[in-house]
């Protein structure tokens, strides 16, 4: 008995020297997941684009990362207002959001001159163009100015003007407005050279300033008309199209940089999916937006394209003069250019 416990003894003790032999030359270690935090503006909702794709994004990519990479969605102005989140993404204390365009150009001028307005006909042509070379270079240039890669532009939606006085068919009918328009000097430009008067108001703001008379109108894209229960407070809406606006997938490049490139192509992917869903929900609803504002009591009045002219006539040249005041003539050429050579291939 004591010649077999004795060869337990030394089994056991062999066992173990093998265990500290496997654990010095490196056992598997299992990396804890890079967390990203992803976050928007729109309501937790599966009918709200941002939301659905963000979703899709993170499914995608946890699913094919195998979970190295872990995607926390924080919808709703959860990790704060405008201001905050952009200097989160700037400091790599968040990884990716997707921002409405109007605070973009607080800390990357250029993107001011998308607010051109009656730039694009349709989506394909909007789409043409940022995803083509203009886009591309100025994500670029982006990216080595301010450390934050533009993955991508999502739509929010075709801008048009609502109010709760009149149909507006004619700059004309503008007159005397006071119209709420997204903080920048260029939106207030915009407004002002159609005749009516602008006032900056938050988005958070904007629905009590519409219900308590504050001010007379507004514009925005169809999605944030329903998102804010906006047609509460307007009777009007005008299909001018004034500004095809965007939301940019914005990413910290040091978080994309320190991903393995397995990592990376996933991310990519996942983004790429992410802006057909977000594009394509959009889209569907300004297609849709006689019908879908039409049923909730609005009166809308579409515009023929010699009405859009007038418009265009009226407001494009003040404000692009505005817009080479504040970052030069180089990339507003650029982007006409881009505009005229679509129409070409057309």
């Amino acid at each position: 008995m004591q010649k077999v416990h004795g060869s337990v003894k030394l089994a056991l003790f062999l066992l173990c020297c093998m265990g500290a032999v496997v654990l010095a030359v490196g056992a598997p270690v299992w990396a804890a997941p890079k967390v990203m935090k992803y976050g928007h503006f729109q309501p937790a909702k599966l009918d709200q684009p941002k939301h659905a794709a963000a979703l899709a994004f993170k499914n995608y990519v946890e699913a094919n990362t195998k979970g190295s990479i872990k995607v926390e969605v924080y919808p709703a102005g959860q990790l704060g207002n405008e201001v905050t989140v952009i200097e989160g993404l700037k400091l790599g204390t968040m990884e990716l959001i997707v921002l409405h365009d109007g605070p973009i150009s607080t800390f990357y001028k250029p993107f001011m001159l998308y607010a051109i307005p009656y730039l694009f006909d349709d989506q394909a042509m909007a789409w043409s163009v940022v995803d083509g070379p203009f886009g591309k270079e100025m994500a670029a240039d982006m990216v080595k100015k301010t450390g934050v890669r533009m993955m991508a532009l999502g739509d929010n939606g075709i801008r048009h003007f609502t109010n709760s006085k009149r149909p507006i068919k004619s700059p004309d009918d503008m007159k005397g407005l006071k119209i709420r328009v997204m903080p920048g000097p260029i939106w207030s430009k915009l407004v002002e050279s159609l005749g009516a008067s602008p006032s900056p108001v938050p988005w958070g703001e904007l629905p009590a300033a519409l219900q308590q008379g504050v001010v007379d109108g507004q514009e925005n894209g169809v999605t944030n008309i329903l998102a804010a229960s906006l047609y509460q407070s307007q009777k009007y809406i005008s299909l001018d199209g004034h500004v095809y606006s965007w939301h940019a997938y914005l990413m910290n490049d040091k978080f994309f940089s320190g991903l393995t490139p397995e990592e990376q192509q996933v991310v990519l992917k996942g983004i790429r999916i992410a802006k057909i869903i977000h594009r394509g929900m959009t889209c569907a609803q300004d297609l849709n937006a006689p019908t879908m504002l039409g049923s909730l009591g609005m009166e809308v009045t579409p515009l023929a394209p010699e009405q859009v002219a007038a418009f265009r006539n009226k407001a494009q040249p003040a404000v692009r003069a505005w817009v080479e005041e504040q970052i030069g003539k180089e990339w507003v050429e650029k982007l006409f250019s881009a505009v005229e050579a679509y129409k070409k291939e057309k």
